[in-house]
């Protein structure tokens, strides 16, 4: 046999052996990396939503009803059918939810097409809260960040950045307060310096919308710039400021310009 030959042959024979142990490490890894996810703690940032819970008066009330045969119109029940199941009628922006871009741009990637990367990312939490006491409507500014920055470090590229408010406690004990104009938000230059000098992937915050100019300045920016956002988050007040890792799902709807979504932190 020729010489070029064998040394083929034997590096083929050798492949497999390197690979092996090479997929047994990776292996390896990731069982040891959910090991150490499935003992950490999670912090559901999601609400429960229903037909009485708060939304823009412009979309109105979700209606949950029995689903029912299309033929004969009746429910179906455990006891007649053996299963049950709800027809939900409600606009996509329900409840903690994710926009997309396509929500406000015509050429922007609907829900399907965020890529599933995007969904698990370094989480930081921005505290607005100090802030409230003397402007209970208070805009997070980008001194605000830089003062943040200086207590815990520069919000690292690719980062979810979340703007805790505590807003989230009036969502079931007072919905009408939840619902209030104006409230503790964005300022529009924060947001545009967390995209732009500081490279965040995407954002979230508590309120139904991400600021409170007339124009929806910090919306209208994330989403025609191509980033996602999450609103009406839960539970930031119980996420540590650095160190967590959030992972945000919903269903993939085919074009879809929003819906409600399943979002939660793993604590360091």
């Amino acid at each position: 046999m020729p010489r070029r030959a064998v040394l083929l042959v034997g590096a083929l024979c050798v492949l497999p052996m390197i690979a092996a142990p090479a997929q047994a490490r990776d292996q390896a890894d990731l069982g040891l990396a959910y090991r150490i996810i499935a003992a950490k703690t999670f912090v559901d940032l999601t609400h429960s939503f229903g037909p009485q819970t708060p939304v823009w008066a412009g979309f109105g009330q979700a209606k949950f009803s029995p689903a029912a045969d299309p033929k004969t119109h009746e429910p179906y029940t455990i006891a007649k059918d053996g299963f049950r199941t709800t027809f939900y009628e409600m606009v996509g922006q329900y409840g903690t939810h994710v926009d997309p871009p396509a929500h406000f741009a015509l050429d922007g990637i609907t829900m399907d097409q965020i890529p599933l990367k995007e969904m698990i990312l370094p989480l930081v939490v921005l505290d607005d809260t100090p802030y409230l006491g003397k402007d209970p409507n208070h805009a997070f500014s980008v001194a605000d960040l830089k003062a943040w920055e200086r207590t815990h470090g520069r919000v690292p590229k690719g980062a979810f950045a979340a703007l805790r408010t505590d807003m989230y406690k009036d969502w079931d004990s007072n919905p009408e307060r939840f619902k209030r104009q104006p409230f503790p938000a964005w300022a529009f230059e924060t947001i545009k310096y967390l995209y732009e000098e500081r490279g965040v992937t995407a954002t979230g915050h508590e309120a139904m919308d991400t600021d409170t100019t007339d124009k929806m300045d910090s919306e209208t920016y994330i989403l025609q710039h191509g980033h996602y956002q999450i609103e009406v988050m839960a539970n930031l007040d119980k996420v540590p400021a650095t160190g967590a890792v959030i992972v945000v799902t919903w269903p993939k709807v085919e074009k879809g310009l929003g819906f409600p979504a399943r979002a939660f932190a793993i604590l360091p």
